[in-house]
């Protein structure tokens, strides 16, 4: 059994990966930020100060960093997206320093990314091999995974999990969806046109689980092999709630509602495919979006 360090191991994705290692029998130790509320085991880390046990680290197996401010809990003012550039970059940068600097270094370091890497790309198809995009996102994730670079250099091997929306019960789409599809006011944005990147929960942990265990190394897609558009994605969330959804929703009116960050997050098109992945021999729980849903809805197939 292996001792795994996991940060943002409060939050959705990182709470789902520690049951899945702690039923199998691996020692986990959580990285967390508030001391108010850690265990007698965790380790804090305080991103203000820059500081960490570096000790407490010694002799993990593997470390997998998820830790960073949400994107899309509020409006991105300026004080917001400094907010979320440096809870990712100046975190990463502590923990990949801290990594480098033990005695007993881990065999890996699975340090989060987001498809937002690639930027606004239209229906292009995008492998890992594609060139990042230059929009605000894009640019957070090119610091974002540029910032493990000391973890690299000490001969780390250090992958990106470049993930797309997470379909979950708890998770920011379906937390934000739910409601007015469940009303029968949900719609296509836009033109419907925009492609959406998306996994399961339960396939974003067992890839996360498949990156520990894997040689990969950099930029991985986390994204099922099947993508939708916005148009698709609608579809089958009206089919699964049997709910209508023929009232389209224009994108001014979500850019009023949301500023740059509702318009970023509901207009980009990237159709990211999870090649990395698929060539390395993973194989995926959930490849289309309906199966997906009814799980993220706890819904049964009979019923959706």
């Amino acid at each position: 059994m292996s001792r795994i360090a996991v940060t943002g191991s409060s939050g959705l994705i990182g709470e789902a990966l520690i049951a899945s290692l702690e039923s199998d029998g691996h020692t986990i130790q959580r990285i967390v930020r508030d001391r108010a509320k850690a265990g007698p085991d965790d380790l804090v880390w305080d991103l203000e100060a820059r500081t960490i046990d570096a000790g407490a680290l010694e002799g993990v197996d593997a470390v997998v960093h998820l830790a960073g401010e949400p994107i899309g809990d509020s409006r991105w003012t300026d004080e917001v997206k400094k907010r979320i550039r440096d809870s990712r970059v100046i975190g990463t940068t502590l923990i990949a320093e801290t990594l480098a600097g033990l005695t007993d270094k881990p065999a890996v370091f699975v340090s989060a990314s987001g498809a937002n890497y690639y930027g606004d790309r239209g229906g292009d198809v995008l492998t890992e091999d594609e060139p990042p995009g230059d929009d605000f996102l894009a640019e957070v994730c090119v610091a974002w995974e540029a910032a493990a670079q000391p973890a690299i250099d000490a001969g780390i091997r250090t992958v990106h999990p470049r993930s797309g929306v997470v379909l979950a019960e708890q998770g920011p789409l379906i937390d934000k969806v739910e409601l007015p599809f469940k009303l029968g006011v949900g719609g296509k944005i836009g033109s419907g046109r925009q492609y959406v990147p998306w996994i399961s929960l339960e396939d974003e942990v067992r890839a996360l689980r498949f990156l520990i265990d894997s040689d990969l190394r950099g930029g991985v897609n986390f994204v099922a092999p099947e993508p939708v558009t916005n148009t698709e994605l609608t579809k089958a969330l009206g089919d699964v709630l049997r709910r209508p959804t023929v009232l389209p929703i224009p994108v001014f009116a979500i850019r009023l509602l949301y500023g740059e960050m509702g318009e970023t997050l509901a207009a980009c098109s990237v159709r990211p495919v999870p090649k990395a992945l698929l060539d390395a021999g993973f194989t995926f729980t959930h490849t289309e979006i309906r199966s997906a849903l009814r799980v993220a809805f706890d819904i049964s197939p009979a019923a959706a």
